[in-house]
């Protein structure tokens, strides 16, 4: 009972919190609609998967060989890793706000283009020139939201930026179900179309939210960083200990990160085991989220349901929109958690997880495929969401979150960048060859991603270390401590979230 006391007071608390502070309100207001830059990731990502159910769609792309399909399937992830790198650079030296609202405009734009086009190739051009859009907002948009978000809802809000993804997956999935009636272009022009939704949200969030604090003292401008903390986090008190301790954090870590030259430059990864140690994180973190299995999933959904028999197009399409829904909960149920039970157990328990419902996949499309067991086909169905369910609750809401931690500011932009650039390359990768192996391989196709998910979880158990409770100051400190493998430390750090708030000399 007594435990049951407190949790209701710290809930009370943290409404109370947030219910007095009219700046927080606002700041909250911005950062989700600020979300809204990854709906346009997963509605732009997952519409394809969407569009191929489509028969209008199907008899547009009729004149191209499986090569060429291959590739306007994959031109948003082309488009992506051609901009994630010169992305940072405008992130750091024009602000995160500036970068996301080149990204939403050039979205907008291509939206338009690819519903007027009427060659395949054209379409394949404006999907690039959307997956460019996509990249350059999406590098910037959750550094906006972890550098200016309130410690105590940091962790919650970039664990729940990736998750907002499944949104516009589920926009796409239910914009295209609700065409498939129609016996014309506009059955898949409709959908394409509809990508302007959510890059209209970003430029509202841009116009709501403040710019980086961060950013804004290492610009030398620390007095409007000072000024964005008191009236976002303060409510107004300048004194608040909360401002104060933040503001003094922010500028003691920038500073000296500053009083070395190279401290921004992409050489900077390797100066140090810690820097090395943070690269290969990035790196390892973009091939993770698309080579455990999920890549074919999601972007091969209709082929493999008629591998397993399933193939009326609205079945398929009632399968994708649920499915989408499914990830959805999963993620955000990922995202809410992660604070009680830390990044390092969601990784290693949603891998294992993920090795045997991939594995009964396998072994249910290999009993249908070669014994022709209508049972096993059928039960494949489940164990797509079993899978997916297992992906959501860590992948999705940590693959922006634990880059944006683990990284100091001078490098941010650039490690997010990595591991953004990695992931549409593996992306790519998976959305050209995959309808070329999985045409060749069938069900055995799928042991190569159980083979890939034996080698991540070694990867986490070793590499990846304990995050949890650390301001993204102290996280960016703790790669140069001897004892950062030590996931189980007993060393005891401020939480933000459910303590009041203590101030302490850091440096």
């Amino acid at each position: 009972m007594l435990e049951l006391n407190t949790q209701a007071a710290i809930i009370t608390e943290k409404m109370a919190f947030t219910s007095t502070n009219r700046g927080l309100r606002q700041l909250n207001v911005g950062i989700a609609l600020m979300l809204s830059a990854s709906a346009t990731a997963g509605y732009n990502a997952s519409q394809i998967n969407s569009l191929l159910v489509l028969p209008e769609f199907a008899f547009f792309l009729s004149g191209l060989n499986a090569s060429a399909k291959g590739l306007i399937i994959a031109s948003v992830s082309l488009g992506s890793f051609l901009t994630f790198i010169p992305a940072s650079y405008i992130a750091d030296r024009m602000g995160r706000r500036v970068c996301v609202s080149i990204g939403a405009l050039l979205v907008m734009i291509a939206a338009i283009v690819q519903t007027a086009v009427t060659h395949p190739w054209a379409f394949f051009g404006a999907r690039v020139v959307t997956g460019m859009g996509v990249g350059i907002s999406q590098t910037a948009a959750p550094l906006l939201i972890a550098e200016s978000a309130h410690p105590r809802q940091r962790r919650k809000l970039t664990g729940l930026y990736n998750a907002v993804w499944f949104c516009g997956s589920i926009t796409a999935a239910g914009i295209a179900f609700s065409t498939l009636s129609l016996q014309n272009s506009w059955s898949w022009r409709i959908p394409c179309l509809m990508q302007i939704i959510y890059p209209t949200l970003q430029l509202v969030a841009v116009c709501v939210i403040p710019e980086s604090p961060r950013w804004l003292v290492s610009k030398g401008r620390r007095g409007q960083a000072l000024a964005m903390l008191t009236r976002y986090h303060g409510n107004g008190n300048r004194e608040d200990v909360v401002v104060q301790e933040q503001y003094d954090q922010i500028c003691s870590s920038i500073s000296a990160e500053e009083d070395l030259k190279s401290a921004s430059q992409w050489s900077a990864f390797l100066r140090t085991k810690g820097d090395a140690h943070r690269l290969a994180i990035c790196i390892l973190l973009g091939f993770m989220q698309e080579w455990t299995g999920n890549g074919i999933i999601s972007y091969y959904l209709a082929p493999i349901l008629s591998s397993v028999g399933i193939k009326d197009s609205v079945h398929q399409s009632a399968v994708n929109l649920s499915l989408q829904v499914w990830n959805l909960i999963f993620a955000v149920g990922g995202a809410s958690t992660s604070d009680r039970y830390g990044r390092r157990v969601l990784w290693l328990s949603s891998t294992t997880l993920m090795m045997i419902f991939l594995a009964t996949i396998t072994l249910m499309t290999g009993l249908f495929a070669e014994l022709q067991i209508i049972e096993a086909g059928i039960a494949v169905v489940p164990m797509l969401f079993l899978f997916c369910a297992s992906y959501d609750f860590a992948y999705m809401p940590l693959f922006i979150a634990y880059p944006a931690e683990i990284l100091p500011f001078q490098l941010r932009a650039k490690g997010l960048a990595i591991t953004l650039t990695t992931d549409s390359l593996a992306c790519f990768f998976n959305q050209y060859v995959n309808p070329v192996a999985f045409s060749v391989l069938h069900w055995r196709y799928f042991s190569l991603y159980l083979g890939c998910l034996a080698f991540f979880m070694a990867v986490v158990y070793f590499l990846f270390p304990k995050t949890q409770d650390r301001t993204l100051e102290e996280v960016a400190r703790i790669f140069e401590s001897k004892e950062c493998l030590s996931v189980e430390s007993a060393d005891e750090e401020k939480d933000f979230g459910t303590v009041p708030y203590a101030p302490k000399s850091q440096f």
